[in-house]
């Protein structure tokens, strides 16, 4: 299963957009406190489109909690990440947990964590005008990298509501 974690997340919108696309995509999510916001904040819920009831998620008091109840590739995503987030094969032919970790919208994920991970810290390519995309937008681009690595899984390919066929009619 792929998963990702927030590293005490401050902005609710962003984690919003992120629950949306962990439903979207089959994708558990990770909560590292402390969180900037109440979980049942009203933005947070307009963001996520009230899909909280479908959303896999856990909440940890800290990292070291986090890392003691999931084992696995933990992969780090940083701005002083060296390799773009495209160089790694997420192929997972051992079915593996992969742990996609993002740092709070202000600071990142600490050094501390960073510099003994360093063969697992990336960053999406950007141009220098840009210090760092935004949370939310990360997470997409990454875990869809990591689906069309692993052929999508069992994603559906079709619009379920209209029907394959919706343009040809």
């Amino acid at each position: 299963m792929n998963n990702i974690v927030l590293y005490q997340p401050e902005i609710p919108q962003n984690t919003g957009n992120i629950m949306r696309t962990c439903v979207a995509t089959n994708t558990k999510l990770h909560l590292i406190k402390p969180l900037g916001f109440i979980l049942d904040d009203a933005h947070l819920k307009r963001s996520s489109a009230n899909y909280m009831d479908k959303l896999n998620y856990e909440i940890y008091e800290d990292f070291e909690d986090f890392k003691s109840k999931n084992k696995g590739i933990y992969y780090y995503f940083t701005r002083y990440g060296k390799k773009p987030h495209t160089s790694f094969n997420y192929e997972n032919k051992n079915n593996e947990e992969l742990y996609f970790i993002f740092g709070k919208e202000s600071t990142g994920i600490p050094k501390e964590i960073l510099k003994d991970n360093l063969e697992y810290c990336m960053r999406i390519p950007m141009t220098k005008d840009v210090r760092a995309l935004n949370l939310s937008n990360c997470a997409a681009i990454v875990i869809y990298e990591v689906l069309r690595q692993q052929d999508y899984n069992d994603l559906l390919r079709v619009e379920p509501h209209k029907g394959e066929d919706y343009l040809e009619k």
